[in-house]
Parts: structure tokens; C-alpha cells; sequence
């Protein structure tokens, strides 16, 4: 049985007015799912921004060393780094892509790796913005066309550590969606896997005539053909690179 078959309607209400101060919607163990359409949200352009940072016990060493950063300035301009579990220091690079199927039964992904930038205005109608190696504040941005949802059968966003060294107990990853109207709906990466090197982080699929976000949060120790098989996307991977900067 597909994926998708296994949504159920049940579990994704409408959004709710949220806090006056945050405006935001957490997707939650509890509460797996949520209806764009009830907020009038499945049209335009959804933004999807995946942001990341150490954790505390690591921010918290960078500042016993204020002292140094001070007489050596130029040091807040380098990456932050995390410690591996087999692999001294390293700079941490998560990427956000997106597995897609259109309705026609053509599938492919949009992601940095390989430069697979995607098309907002085009078939798959998703695009990446870019590719943020070292965490900045701004992260990296799938933007989805909603405006053309009817040629798109499904949607899979999931994170990659590039770099090939398990480190996301080691940072804070989330991942924040940007509807046309409504609250934002946040998405943390908060499971302990230390080992993991890929996760599915929501599915985006119509469920009943509904547009309707589903947290997955599923980690896998491999890359994306691992989360292929996991979610039933049949293609073939290969060995891919990035541009160099």
C-alpha cells in the first residue's frame, strides 16, 4: 500500500488562531497533520525554510572562548563547527530537497546535490533557492507553486547531511513552512540519531480533497534512495556532487 493511502483526514484539523505573539502551529508527534485548505493556504506560493544551529552544550564552549574571539575577530566570520562522533571537528552541512511525482507519473528531486535547482513557474513547480553550506540565519528555501497543485500528485521534503558525518544529535535543526495565509507551521528535527544521516520531514499530499501537511520525522541511516525505498518512489540513484564555491 502507498504511502499516501495510510493518511487519514482524522488527524490533520484545520489551523487554529495560535498565540497573538508567535503565530505558529508546531506539527507534533500528537499532532501529525494539518489542512491548508481550511486556512484558505492552498494557493500561492508556500515557502519552506530549513534553518539550524548548534546545540546548547556547544554554543556554550564557543563562548568560554569570547575571550579569544575577541582578540582574533576574524573568528566570528568561520562556520560553526560540531564534533563528530568518529571524525574530530567538522563543519556541519545539512541541505533541504524534495522528492516529487507529478500527476502525469513523471518523479525526480529538486536538491543542491547535483545542482537539481527545480522550476517554480514550470514542471516540477518547485524550486530551491539556493545552497547555505554553513547554517546561516536565512537557511536554504524550497519554494512550491500551490497555484498548479493539480498536475503535482505528491510532495516529500527531507534534510541530508552532505558531508557524510553523522552529526544531527549535534545541532538543532527545524524546518518552518511559510503558507500564503495562516500561521506558520514548525517542524523539529528533535529525535536523538546519532548515527542518521538523511530524514523525511513532511509529506505534502490531498487527502479527500484536502491539501494537507503531515510531519514524517523519519530518520534513515542512509541517503536518499533509502528514503525512496522507505516512501515508494521507485527511481535510480547515483553518486552526486556538488558545484564547487
Amino acid at each position: 500500500m502507498a504511502f499516501w493511502d495510510n493518511l487519514r483526514l482524522g488527524g490533520a484539523p484545520p489551523f487554529e488562531s495560535g498565540s497573538a505573539v508567535s503565530n505558529s502551529i508546531e506539527l507534533t508527534k500528537r499532532r501529525p497533520a494539518v489542512s491548508l485548505s481550511k486556512q484558505s493556504a492552498a494557493t500561492g506560493n508556500l515557502r519552506v525554510n530549513l534553518s539550524w544551529r548548534m546545540r546548547g552544550s556547544d554554543i556554550e564552549g564557543r563562548s568560554r572562548q569570547s575571550g579569544g574571539l575577541l582578540r582574533n575577530p576574524l573568528k566570528l566570520f568561520k562556520p560553526e563547527v560540531v564534533q563528530a562522533h568518529t571524525q574530530g571537528v567538522v563543519n556541519v552541512d545539512l541541505d533541504i530537497g524534495c522528492m516529487y511525482e507529478l500527476q502525469d507519473g513523471s518523479k525526480g528531486v529538486v536538491q543542491p546535490l547535483g545542482g537539481l535547482f527545480g522550476d517554480l513557474n514550470g514542471p516540477p513547480y518547485v524550486k530551491l533557492s539556493g545552497d547555505d553550506r554553513f547554517g546561516a540565519p536565512s537557511g536554504e528555501t524550497i519554494f512550491v507553486n500551490l497555484d498548479h497543485w493539480d498536475e503535482i500528485k505528491r510532495l516529500l521534503v527531507f534534510v541530508y547531511i552532505y558531508d557524510q558525518t553523522p552529526a544531527f544529535d549535534r545541532t538543532h535543526a527545524k524546518v518552518t513552512l511559510f503558507p500564503s495565509s495562516g500561521p506558520r507551521i514548525e517542524i523539529d528535527l528533535d529525535a536523538h540519531a546519532p548515527e542518521a544521516r538523511s530524514c523525511a520531514v513532511f509529506s505534502l499530499d490531498s487527502v479527500k480533497g484536502e491539501l494537507v501537511v503531515r510531519r514524517e520525522v523519519k530518520f534513515v541511516y542512509g541517503f536518499q534512495a533509502e528514503l525512496d525505498r522507505l516512501y515508494g518512489w521507485g527511481m535510480q540513484w547515483g553518486r552526486g556532487y556538488k558545484t564547487k564555491t
